[in-house]
């Protein structure tokens, strides 16, 4: 360890210096929370619009075959701990609630990983056409709508119902501080191979290090993962 008198003349500079760097670094970061996140994600979902609307259209006419419907709206917690109804391509059958219900009851062990997880390894309420789309996350394509609403982000935390909010503990405002998103580091992380405790302790990175560049890398990252179709 230096000694005082064995600092150098940069030595006593550095440290203002990376103050100063920090303090940049956090008034940029909340600049981009404030405006440049919003206006990112409308011209990049106005850009895609044209491109994914026809997509989503013909899923939902596949979809609704089976005479359910096509679209699935689910409350979320979103910013500040308001509720919305995040959209997706319906990948369940009709009576999933009930489905499911049957399902834990007669299955201890799949009863345990729902109340730990919240999600089923070998989910009897899936379809066939909607574990394809799982896979490749296009039931997550009408998720758009959320972030024109403003409801979403493309990049943020992964939206979850609200009794899942209780795993979050003592980091509940680190998910409530920013809007859920359509993908974010969960995703492209190991999603499907990650512990829950993982998944809050990804959010809470993200927040101290929300960016543009980061926003950018992880949305490659996603297509990425949804080429290599790691989703469930």
């Amino acid at each position: 360890m230096k000694t005082l008198d064995a600092f150098t003349a940069a030595d006593l500079t550095a440290a203002p210096f990376q103050t100063r760097k920090a303090a940049f670094n956090r008034e940029a970061q909340t600049l981009y929370l404030r405006f440049g996140k919003r206006a990112f994600d409308l011209v990049l979902a106005l850009a895609l619009l044209p491109i994914l609307a026809p997509i989503i259209a013909v899923l939902w006419v596949l979809v609704r075959r089976d005479g359910g419907p096509g679209f699935f709206g689910h409350k979320r917690i979103g910013l500040s701990g308001r509720t919305f109804r995040c959209y997706k391509i319906r990948t369940m059958v009709p009576d999933a609630e009930a489905r499911l219900k049957q399902h834990l009851a007669e299955n201890p062990e799949a009863a345990i990983e729902w109340a730990r997880d919240h999600k089923l390894d070998n989910d009897p309420r899936i379809t066939k056409l909607g574990a394809f789309l799982r896979a490749t996350s296009l039931d997550e394509l009408p998720q758009l709508w959320n972030v024109l609403r403003g409801d979403m982000s493309f990049v943020g935390p992964r939206p979850v119902v609200k009794a899942e909010m209780r795993k979050y503990g003592l980091y509940r405002p680190a998910y409530l501080s920013l809007k859920p998103g359509i993908t974010g580091l969960w995703q492209v992380s190991g999603r499907n191979d990650v512990s829950y405790d993982e998944r809050v302790a990804m959010d809470v990175r993200y927040l101290s290090t929300v960016s543009f560049r980061r926003d950018l890398a992880i949305i490659y990252k996603t297509a990425a993962a949804v080429t290599d179709r790691t989703g469930k």
